[in-house]
């Protein structure tokens, strides 16, 4: 059988049908909060008012900031011998 010849296959759930072949699943939209819960108790969508996200910019100025600012201390104490590395062992 050539590569190209029989069926298809695909990523979809299938599932068993009343002769024994395969039907391919229904595609459902849901949230994917519903599979979190029990039948009888249900979770009120978390929402939070008061945050006020941080721009993507401010996030990546402050990781640099403390990226640069890291980077300073250990060359100083490194360069004034506060801290010393350990002797090659020969």
């Amino acid at each position: 059988m050539a590569r190209g010849d029989g069926p298809t296959v695909t990523l979809r759930l299938h599932r068993p049908d009343a002769g024994g072949g395969l039907q391919p699943g229904v595609e459902t939209d849901r949230d994917w909060r519903e599979g979190l819960h029990g039948r009888r108790w249900r979770a009120a969508h978390l929402r939070n008012p008061e945050m006020n996200p941080t721009s993507t910019r401010v996030a990546v100025a402050f990781w640099v900031a403390l990226a640069i600012l890291t980077f300073a201390l250990l060359m100083i104490g490194y360069g004034t011998h506060f801290w010393t590395l350990p002797a090659a062992a020969l």
